[in-house]
């Protein structure tokens, strides 16, 4: 076996690392890849966690080549240890993400050179003596995060490695636009709708008279920043229904509202996340058209360090 070099990433790892990273990215999304710059802007800062990411003292990424190719990286981050940290991340230390070929990249060992890596990431938390440490998988795209499915071989690394899966897994869904319902009529006499600014997007409420009775918020990604070579992708933030008021029609319409004004900004692709145990939202949602893409595994920590 060729020997394997970690090393802290230069500038002239990009283009290979942006092309394992798309790798891990299309095995999961159909169709979606991400720029050399929006990687490299991630290494530096994620100014799209405003909440997490100003709590981040430290980051740093490593990388491992193997016969004079990037076999496998990983992007660490060093939370701080004061009062304005969430306590659960507070002097913590995390893999943000790891990539890494599959067990039968030719030509070289990549699981040796994941396990390699994941020895370096632990020698870097010793040194930056953390208080306890977590893995994920969020690259720089729209609904890659946790470890996803399809990544067996990121996830028996950690595994090696000591983290164990102590979270939650989430499912994820596609839509094309065009196969949504569109709206019509209001399910229910008197239901009105409003568009406004909202918390994660545009927002749709249902109004019957001046009660809220339900709403949906839709951001387009392209706006966010967080698609660098498509712009035909939306996701759904917030969906709400009062209890009083489910199962009558309403989060069907307007779904076929967000349809409408995705419409007129010729978005074509919606994602949507739910629990594996929201049964009744994810046979709306495959009512609607969407497709399960992945569930993801998100939670992954090593116990007693």
């Amino acid at each position: 076996m060729s020997s394997i070099q970690v090393r802290p990433f230069r500038r002239s790892d990009r283009e290979q690392l942006t092309t394992l990273v798309n790798r891990h990215i299309q095995a999961v999304i159909p169709g979606m890849s991400v720029s050399v710059s929006t990687v490299l802007n991630q290494l530096e800062r994620e100014p799209g966690e405003a909440i997490v990411d100003p709590w981040v003292r430290e980051r740093t990424t490593l990388v491992a080549y193997q016969h004079e190719r990037l076999v496998a990286a990983a992007h660490l981050l060093r939370y701080a240890d004061d009062d304005r940290v969430n306590v659960g991340y507070r002097d913590s230390g995390e893999i943000r993400w790891m990539v890494c070929w599959p067990p039968d990249f030719p030509w070289n060992d990549a699981t040796a050179a994941g396990d390699t890596l994941a020895a370096a990431c632990h020698a870097q938390f010793d040194r930056w003596q953390v208080s306890g440490r977590s893995a994920d998988g969020s690259l720089p795209a729209p609904s890659i995060y946790g470890v996803p499915a399809q990544w067996p071989h990121i996830r028996a690394i950690y595994e090696r490695a000591g983290f164990v899966h102590a979270g939650k897994t989430e499912v994820v869904l596609l839509a094309r636009v065009e196969d949504l319902p569109r709206a019509g009529e209001p399910p229910i006499t008197g239901l009105t709708a409003r568009r406004s600014l909202g918390i994660n997007g545009t927002r749709f409420s249902a109004y019957l008279g001046e009660e809220r009775v339900g709403y949906i918020e839709v951001e387009n990604l392209a706006d966010a920043g967080r698609v660098a070579r498509h712009d035909g992708w939306a996701d759904i933030g917030n969906l709400h229904i009062l209890e009083a008021y489910q199962r009558q029609g309403i989060a069907t319409w307007l779904f076929g509202l967000v349809a409408e004004w995705l419409d007129l900004a010729r978005v074509d692709r919606l994602l949507e996340y739910a629990k594996p145990e929201q049964v009744a939202e994810l046979a709306l949602f495959h009512r609607l058209g969407f497709v399960e893409l992945t569930r993801t595994a998100r939670g992954f920590d090593v116990k007693d360090n």
